[in-house]
């Protein structure tokens, strides 16, 4: 009877808001369930602080319960490598690598992570983008994926080695069995470079129990924040790459359901994560360089080190060869770092 009587009175309250309503009509609001998005970075938990939580908790919270991205670190879901193919059937809705390392199944892959030499500085990222083309190939290039869209590219930190010995001369880099990216790891191949490829979270025990000799995989920035420079002692200070290039990927079907003023915001916090990682990497470089105890500085004679350069253009030709997209952009690589060169300091030392 008690609940009959509590039910009785809901039911008088709901029907006079139900007048209420009626007299003062809401504004319509489409009922809709909360959106839900499952996007894993290439990144461990560490370094995922800086390169890309800032930006999903800011999404989190401007989405205003609209839609919840929840963020995983590196082969957390599924491992990095299958992280393409998770994210076409749908596993994962959104990814956030570079092409090379998610084994991207488009020609132009190669020119993601650290392509020899293809930058000196962030900056060159966006730009060859945005002004010089490179969006419009990848938007092709991906276009003809089923089921993935490519949506935005952005830069990283530079490739330099981090090492348990010292690297002083190009002798020194025969036989290292080094940690870094697929293409990155083919080039120094030339070199006497032993590429390992190994689960993210598992570099640092591997450096520890002799498993690898070093890492090309960042700048100092990160060897600093995900703990390589506790279990190395050296930094090289050449590098084979000014910036890593990394980009947003979302499943097809995923993003094409979103609303419109979403799909918006996702791309403003993608340019937000763009911007930190400028300022966060290019002040980290310096400072660690200059303030950083763990890690002394090594350096290979500029000379000798012209031979890696000079290689790398041969490189350049043997991947334009592979297809006439990839032979575009290394035409736009070419032209752009002639522009640059000739456009003197602070765009080009040499």
């Amino acid at each position: 009877m008690t609940k009959r009587r509590d039910f009785l009175k809901t039911a008088g309250l709901v029907t006079a808001g139900a007048a209420t309503a009626a007299a003062f009509p809401a504004p319509y609001v489409k009922a809709q369930s909360q959106i839900k998005w499952r996007l894993q970075t290439y990144a461990g938990a560490a370094l995922a602080e800086h390169v890309i939580k800032p930006s999903i908790d800011a999404f989190n919270k401007v989405a205003n319960g609209q839609m919840v991205i929840e963020l995983y670190y590196a082969d957390q879901l599924v491992p990095t490598g299958e992280l393409f193919r998770a994210m076409q059937r749908g596993t994962i809705d959104a990814v956030q690598s570079d092409d090379d390392s998610i084994a991207a199944p488009v020609d132009v892959s190669v020119f993601g992570g650290y392509f020899p030499f293809g930058t000196r500085y962030s900056l060159d990222v966006p730009v060859l983008f945005n002004q010089y083309g490179l969006k419009e190939i990848w938007e092709e290039a991906y276009g003809e994926v089923e089921n993935v869209t490519w949506l935005s590219a952005g830069a990283w930190d530079p490739c330099h080695f981090n090492t348990v010995e010292p690297i002083r001369s190009l002798e020194d880099l025969k036989g290292k069995r080094v940690f870094t990216f697929p293409t990155a790891g083919k080039f120094l191949s030339r070199f006497g470079v032993v590429p390992v490829t190994l689960p993210w979270e598992d570099i640092e025990v591997a450096v520890q129990t002799g498993e690898l000799d070093g890492i090309a995989w960042s700048g100092i920035t990160e060897d600093y924040t995900v703990g390589w420079a506790d279990v190395t002692n050296y930094f090289l200070t050449n590098n084979i790459s000014g910036a890593w290039c990394g980009s947003y990927f979302a499943n097809s079907e995923r993003w094409n359901e979103l609303p419109d003023h979403l799909k918006e915001l996702f791309r403003l916090c993608m340019d937000s994560s763009h911007y930190y990682r400028q300022h966060w990497y290019w002040g980290g470089e310096a400072h660690l360089r200059t303030q950083g105890t763990k890690l002394e500085l090594t350096s290979i004679p500029e000379e000798e080190w012209k031979t890696v350069e000079d290689e790398a253009l041969k490189f350049w030709d043997e991947i334009a060869a592979q297809s006439p997209r990839s032979a575009k952009v290394v035409k736009i690589l070419k032209e752009y770092n002639a522009v640059m060169k000739k456009a003197g300091p602070p765009y080009r030392y040499s």
